[in-house]
């Protein structure tokens, strides 16, 4: 069998590194515009060659997107364009509205199966993939009931052997809850960095005073601009209402520590904390 990673990074090496595990003998092909990106790739073992795309898909049994998603947008339609019969492509995009409406107008529809692994870190390229990634995190696929039955299978059997727990959603759903989830939380990290960047001149005294607590809130505004710009654009509409509803608690919270008034402060966190319950129940599943 062979798979095609296009978009050598962080999410598809992690993949190819989780599948190499299980399928030593399974062959990888790389696709990337960066040469610096194919050969570490090729130098840590993610992928066997480097080929450019149209080679690359004619010759894969699988082939993953794993670019930034409007570059999803643009690729899609060429790859399915290009893809053997009986060929499977998948997507690892965070959106999934917009790609799944350019899978939908095209003839080879059934043989696309729009996936989205819920792991990540905020380092990118194939020198921040790690086998280690996936296992034990959640796969959410969008429109199952659209994709072949043997590619739908191959790609639920490929990320279960990776470690992954699978689950279903419609493309609306998935961008509505991923904008309060996973969208919003990287907007407040980079504003979080853009605030304490603007109001600290003195970056000595950032480091200096800077706990674990502030490390842990801010890591995410570390994460590809290239890679989260599109994101927001893609799903702006969601982002928006998240945005909105986040700014709205901003305010509230702001006013009651203007009034002093530590009752509705307490109030406010103690309301907050119920999130722990949440996160156990996650841990736990």
């Amino acid at each position: 069998m062979t798979v095609s990673i296009i978009g050598i990074g962080l999410l598809g090496g992690s993949f190819a590194l989780a599948i190499r595990e299980k399928y030593p003998k399974m062959h990888f092909i790389g696709v990337d515009t960066s040469l610096v990106n194919g050969q570490l790739a090729l130098a840590k073992g993610i992928v066997d060659e480097v080929l450019p795309l149209p080679e690359a898909v004619a010759k894969s049994t699988l082939v993953v997107l794993a670019t930034p998603v409007n570059v999803i947008i643009d690729l899609l339609p060429t790859v399915l364009d290009h893809l053997p019969e009986g060929a499977t492509v998948v997507d690892l995009g965070s959106t999934k509205g917009l790609i799944c409406a350019v899978a939908d107008a095209h003839l080879k529809r059934a043989q696309f199966v729009a996936a989205h692994p819920m792991a990540g870190t905020e380092n990118s390229g194939p020198g921040a993939a790690f086998r280690e990634l996936l296992p034990g995190k959640n796969l959410i696929i969008c429109d199952h009931e659209k994709s072949h039955p043997d590619s739908l299978t191959l790609t639920e059997s490929l990320f279960r052997d990776a470690g992954m727990k699978l689950f279903y959603m419609t493309p609306k759903e998935h961008d509505l809850h991923l904008a309060y989830v996973s969208h919003l939380s990287h907007i407040s990290a980079f504003a979080l960095g853009l605030t304490v960047l603007e109001k600290e001149k003195d970056e000595q005294a950032i480091f200096d005073m800077a706990s674990t607590g502030f490390s842990s809130t801010v890591r995410l505004a570390k994460s590809s601009p290239q890679m989260w710009a599109p994101i927001f654009d893609q799903n702006r509409v969601n982002v928006s209402d998240a945005l909105a509803a986040y700014i709205e608690f901003l305010q509230q919270f702001k006013q009651v520590i203007d009034d002093q008034d530590v009752t509705t402060s307490l109030d406010f966190m103690q309301r907050a904390n119920v999130i722990r319950r949440v996160l156990d129940g996650i841990e736990k599943r």
